[in-house]
């Protein structure tokens, strides 16, 4: 009988030894084969320009072609879904953001829990919001926006990538602590709602500042104020929020890495060596800077730590402005 025991034992042993070894061949022979990079908004939109010029110095680095799959929809929602229900073999790398952290807060039940069923990597890129207005607005400075808006309250129109999107909510915190009322105006594509700003259809907008860039430097849009702390480098005549007399408005959008949960660490660590060669890159560095982005380089637990924080703070926002799905 303890013969018999030991027998078991032993297979059980060699099988678990087998397994190891499998694992770490399959580790050293990863990447194998092209992945794609889900990214949970349509393209054109900000997300969608950064992550393109971030995956293409990705896949120089990892060895392997990442694939764009833009799945937009629900303000994200759709997208992440589809990120955390992937298979968890490394070939599916999710963009996960701001906007995780805030649809958490304001819908109350997801189909998915952003802390639970995600491996995070790392940040790679931040940027302000820009306040934008069309040209056809009788609004020079941020303080002329606010009086305007303050006149005629329900009037005007604000655009946003979709309800619990940062444009969206970023807007929502702006009216709260000015006490002005726009009417919300989603786009599942934000290249639409610039296009609809610069014709006067829509009035006003907060987007991520690589999106609207072009058409601020071209005169189609006339920015008022960028929501960072300190100004864009970009736009350096360009005011803060806070220089224009909102006390302590600052947001920071964020975009980084993601695998489904289940992915094996010895494969994360490989995507997350690959993030920090591409950022360390000098050519992604200028092609960020041109686009309005900073470089942003993080373990994964100082990436865990943000995302908490991150998750809290916009839970905050989201009770301060009454956000509510639209």
């Amino acid at each position: 009988m303890k013969a018999v025991r030991t027998s078991k034992y032993c297979c059980t042993l060699i099988a678990a030894l087998w397994l190891c070894v499998g694992a770490a061949h399959a580790a050293d022979a990863y990447p194998s084969k092209p992945g794609r990079l889900i990214l949970p908004f349509g393209a054109g939109g900000s997300t969608d320009v950064v992550g393109r010029v971030f995956a293409q110095q990705f896949s120089e680095a990892w060895g392997q072609t990442l694939v764009i799959d833009n799945r937009a929809g629900a303000a994200g929602i759709i997208g992440t879904e589809l990120g955390a229900r992937a298979a968890p073999d490394g070939y599916t790398l999710f963009t996960y953001g701001i906007n995780q952290a805030i649809t958490a807060a304001l819908y109350k039940k997801l189909p998915y829990d952003h802390l639970r069923d995600f491996t995070l990597l790392s940040l790679y890129a931040t940027m302000p919001n820009i306040l934008c207005v069309t040209p056809k607005l009788p609004a020079a400075n941020v303080s002329e926006f606010v009086t305007l808006m303050k006149a005629s309250p329900g009037k005007y129109k604000f655009a946003s990538s979709g309800t619990g999107a940062s444009p969206h909510l970023t807007m929502e915190y702006f009216m709260s602590v000015t006490g002005i009322k726009l009417i919300h105006v989603p786009y599942k594509n934000s290249a639409q709602g610039y296009i609809d700003t610069i014709t006067g259809e829509i009035q006003a907008f907060f987007f991520n500042l690589p999106g609207p860039l072009p058409h601020v430097k071209s005169g189609r849009l006339r920015a008022l104020a960028v929501t960072s702390a300190k100004r864009a480098p970009q736009v350096p005549d360009l005011p803060t929020i806070i220089e224009s007399g909102i006390p302590d408005f600052e947001v920071t959008v964020w975009q980084g890495y993601a695998v489904p949960k289940a992915t094996p660490q010895p494969i994360a660590a490989k995507i997350h060596a690959a993030m920090m060669k591409a950022l360390a890159a000098p050519e992604l560095q200028k092609r960020f800077f041109d686009n309005g982005v900073a470089a942003a380089p993080q373990t994964p637990a100082e990436f865990t730590k943000f995302v908490n924080a991150e998750t809290a703070t916009w839970k905050k926002v989201v009770t301060i402005s009454g956000a509510k799905v639209e």
